[in-house]
């Protein structure tokens, strides 16, 4: 608890006005200067025997310290809201226990140093109890998004889609539901209600706005996993119950439970039916209905599980009521001093991006006590999930935006890099034609060798082998030469062929667009620079990143990538995209050219077969995380953060995979001769 011996006879104010400020005031307020009573909502009015006032007024009146009375998760929100104000002003900012929520927590990786009861402990806790209570949001469930706050901003933007402008509407929302809740727990629709009176002429009744608040946020809510087994020994020792506090009512929430599969329980116990929450009451609820199912018996052993220190843990010990703390996704993050990446977080998109990680990557509320205690995914599916998606999320969103303004006809997603993007790029954008282009870095170069210089061009790329060797891979002859300009003639007879066949092939599939998008993953623009000989039409690149532009300026290449020469220099992109390029991939061999008919003749795979199941285990969590984005984030706010995308996928390196295969992918450059364990490049 906070030493407040050291405040006496010093200016502070008090940040929050919820229940929990009423009661810190009551027991500790005889002797401290409160000076005034800080909010993110309310910046005038009075509360609790005392003036709500505004930062800028603390800082006016001489505020020598500002304690935050709210949930760790809440402070580190709060502290990132005025923390740099009150750095640069000198004022303390304090937690209610004593934390300083100025300073910065250490990024760490591992769990090591954690305190927090173990599995086995909550096991045999529950083996002790007759009858256990479980809270609901954060500890059986969890929203897809960072704070169930953000669930306002979307139901600001769905509003708006229809035309209905509410000034501050995510503000208003969360400060009218914690006025009323000063004195009852409301029920969505009394919210809604209290915020029409407030606003004036709005088509739509407290009823539809509930309803659609309601449809918004269940769409974001899916189980914490981690919780299964717990939840089920509770249903095999004894009786169970959910006590949550909540605006909706037991019908909708019994209908939530049985679309994740949570049942087994005796009853739902919410605030809103009972017009009390957890601090007002409701545990004496649950204390009446455990006695009313064991007949009467008033000692009837009762276990409350819950992630938050006051509403869960104080609030059912005062109750008398045994409780036990599991830690949520946000306390998981904050214990890893956020990973880095809360700095980043700027838009409702991010916001959107981290709820979905965490929901997966922190699901498993003891995660912190396996696998050495380190930061893990729990497969190559979570990997692509938390640590990748995000990333091509944004790459897609750009590439639709870059073809679009670039007036382009057709696209070619080239293979194999092209495999997972198409599937990605259709669920956003079907007005362009695009197809599944079979080519490589190989295909291009064989049919597109018409001069000496070209022979000489792909001959300055370093090929680790010998020149046989070389000319078997990179042109597909294996006959003998007598000298250098033998050599070239050789290459040159043979890709005149090819030339011809690649142009079937292109007939083939119908490709004959004026202004063609051709998308490549990470490259100089080699391949693009031999396939421009077989069209008629002007093609474009759009690649994630291009290495060494400057080699590409003298040829005119048309390329635009996702990561300009100045981002790639300052990010750690650069160390990363080999991780992506072994991913981002077909599970189908290279092709190497084309036949007399103009169908693709494929390498030899080099790959194992498990090799390759990883990769598109991987490709299935990318995929699972770009659908679920799609479906919660507005379009129109879709924004890209680089930065953000940057740091989920550095944690590649830092995190334990539990799938062995992922550690056995071998990257893969046969043009240049190279293979190269996976592990190296991370």
């Amino acid at each position: 608890m906070i030493n407040l011996e050291n405040l006496l006879n010093k200016n502070i104010a008090i940040y929050g006005l919820g229940t929990e400020t009423e009661r810190f005031i009551a027991q500790h307020g005889d002797g401290l200067s409160i000076v005034g009573l800080l909010d993110g909502f309310w910046d005038s009015g009075e509360m609790y025997g005392h003036r709500i006032i505004s930062l800028d007024e603390a800082v006016k009146v001489g505020v020598h310290t500002i304690i935050v009375v709210a949930r760790p998760g809440s402070c580190k929100a709060i502290a990132k809201q005025i923390g740099e104000r009150c750095a640069k002003e000198g004022i303390k900012l304090l937690d209610v226990r004593g934390k300083n929520l100025l300073k910065k927590t250490e990024v760490a990786y591992d769990f090591e140093g954690i305190q927090a009861g173990s599995e086995k402990e909550l096991m045999d806790e529950i083996d002790k109890a007759d009858a256990v209570s479980f809270d609901l949001f954060d500890t059986l469930v969890v929203r897809k998004v960072f704070e169930y706050t953000d669930v306002f901003e979307l139901v600001d933007y769905k509003l708006r889609q229809n035309g209905i402008v509410i000034d501050d509407f995510a503000k208003r929302r969360l400060g009218l539901e914690k006025e009323l809740s000063k004195s009852f727990a409301p029920k969505l629709v009394d919210i809604y209600g209290r915020l029409l009176e407030d606003c004036g002429d709005v088509s739509l009744s407290a009823e539809d706005m509930a309803e659609l608040e309601r449809k918004i946020d269940q769409g974001l809510i899916v189980k914490r996993a981690g919780m299964d087994e717990a939840f089920s020994h509770a249903k095999v020792c004894g009786k169970v119950y959910i006590t949550t506090d909540c605006y909706y009512s037991k019908r909708q929430i019994e209908e939530l439970l049985n679309d994740l599969g949570i049942n087994g329980y005796q009853d739902i116990i919410i605030s809103c039916e009972y017009g009390k929450a957890k601090n007002q009451g409701l545990f004496d609820v649950l204390k009446d209905q455990v006695r009313d199912a064991f007949g009467g018996k008033e000692n009837a052993k009762i276990l409350h599980v819950g992630d938050d220190e006051y509403t869960d843990i104080e609030s059912a010990e005062k109750s008398g009521i045994d409780t036990f703390r599991v830690l949520n996704g946000r306390d998981l993050f904050y214990t890893l001093g956020g990973l880095g990446i809360e700095a980043e977080m700027q838009s409702i998109a991010d916001k959107v991006k981290l709820g979905m990680v965490f929901s997966r990557l922190f699901g498993d509320p003891f995660c912190f006590e396996k696998n050495e205690k380190k930061l893990s995914v729990s497969s190559a599916y979570e990997l692509g999930y938390d640590f990748i998606g995000p990333l091509m999320v944004d790459f897609t969103h750009w590439f639709k935006e870059m073809v679009h303004k670039a007036d382009i006809d057709e696209i070619l997603f080239c293979a194999r890099d092209g495999y997972l993007l198409q599937k990605l790029y259709s669920q956003i954008d079907n007005s362009i034609d695009s197809k599944y282009f079979m080519t490589s870095r190989t295909a291009a170069i064989r049919a597109g060798m018409e001069s000496a210089a070209d022979v000489e061009y792909v001959d300055s790329m370093r090929f680790f082998g010998d020149d046989r060797k070389a000319l078997q891979v990179r042109f597909g002859i294996d006959k003998e030469f007598d000298s250098a300009e033998g050599r070239t003639a050789l290459i040159i007879e043979k890709s005149n062929q090819q030339k011809e066949n690649y142009k079937k092939y292109i007939e083939k599939i119908g490709a004959k667009g004026k202004q063609i998008a051709v998308f490549d993953f990470v490259a100089k623009g080699t391949s693009q620079l031999f396939l421009q000989k077989l069209f008629d039409g002007h093609l474009k690149g759009f690649y994630f990143l291009q290495l060494e532009p400057e080699f590409m300026q003298r040829n005119n290449l048309d390329i635009q990538p996702f990561y300009s020469d100045e981002e790639r220099d300052a990010s750690a992109i650069f160390d990363d995209y080999y991780v992506l390029e072994t991913i981002v991939t077909s599970p189908d061999p290279s092709v190497d050219e084309f036949d007399l008919e103009g169908n693709p003749v494929f390498a030899i795979e080099t790959r194992s077969s498990e090799s390759i199941r990883c990769a598109m285990d991987i490709q299935a969590g990318i995929e699972a995380f770009f659908k679920d984005y799609i479906g919660i984030a507005p379009e129109e706010h879709r924004t890209i953060n680089k930065r953000m995308d940057e740091k989920l996928l550095s944690l590649i390196k830092k995190v334990h995979v539990n799938d062995e295969e992922f550690y056995k992918l071998v990257v893969e450059d046969p043009f240049f001769g190279r293979m190269t364990d996976i592990r190296e490049v991370l």
